[in-house]
């Protein structure tokens, strides 16, 4: 067997799987955009313990798919620890910073307002326990699974026809996952930051810290701002 005999094979196998992938991700920018159009998003979810259900089965149900189309392998996942630990997080911190000042700058232009409806209008203290349980699983769960779809599976089955095909393809398509129009050009901007510190640091698990800080101070600051 030549090498191009034993190669050939492996590549199908990685094309079907960017094919199961992108399926997957056109189905989800499909159903986000599809509900935006209906007005179907509840008001204030994260006060509601119905939320937080809803989203365990939900990001459990999208993982699993994400695992079976990487064959549950941590290699496509890019899950590993960076070599170069203390690099990966002065990256992290210089990417929060930037990604704050393109934000403040974008809103202070646009004023998108609170396009994805997330954040409460206001603080309800009755509702502290529910927010709370549901800001874990938005700072923890949510990003665990989107880096592992996008920077994780995605990156690496883009990697192949290029890094800038990687970065820019999970950098949009993320940003088109949230459903969001006003506010795209922010979380693809985010999106395109996460997926050059994976370039950079070949890990996943920058991306899920930086996701999460990124989410964290956006929770906090709904709820300084309001109370």
């Amino acid at each position: 067997m030549n090498e191009r005999s034993a190669i050939e094979p492996h590549r199908r196998d990685e094309q079907r799987r960017l094919a199961l992938w992108l399926a997957l991700i056109a189905f989800f920018i499909a159903v986000q955009y599809a509900g935006r159009a209906t007005g179907t998003s509840e008001s204030n979810p994260l006060y509601k313990w119905s939320f937080a259900v809803g989203s365990l089965i939900q990001e459990a149900i999208f993982l699993l798919i994400v695992l079976a189309i990487a064959g549950f392998s941590a290699e496509r996942l890019a899950l590993r620890l960076p070599v170069h630990k203390w690099r990966a997080v002065g990256l992290i911190v210089g990417a929060f910073f930037t990604i704050q000042v393109f934000e403040i700058v974008y809103a202070a232009i646009v004023h998108p307002g609170n396009e994805q409806k997330l954040t409460p209008d206001r603080w309800e203290p009755k509702h502290a326990a529910a927010y709370i349980v549901n800001g874990l699983i938005v700072c923890t769960i949510v990003p665990f699974v989107e880096e592992l779809t996008f920077r994780g599976l995605g990156f690496y089955l883009l990697r192949p026809y290029g890094k800038w095909v990687a970065i820019i393809g999970t950098g949009v398509l993320f940003g088109l996952s949230h459903g969001l129009v006003l506010s795209l050009p922010i979380i693809i901007a985010f999106g395109l930051v996460l997926a050059w510190i994976r370039e950079q640091t070949d890990s996943v698990v920058p991306g899920m810290v930086l996701h999460g800080t990124f989410n964290l101070v956006a929770l906090v600051a709904a709820v300084s701002v309001h109370r």
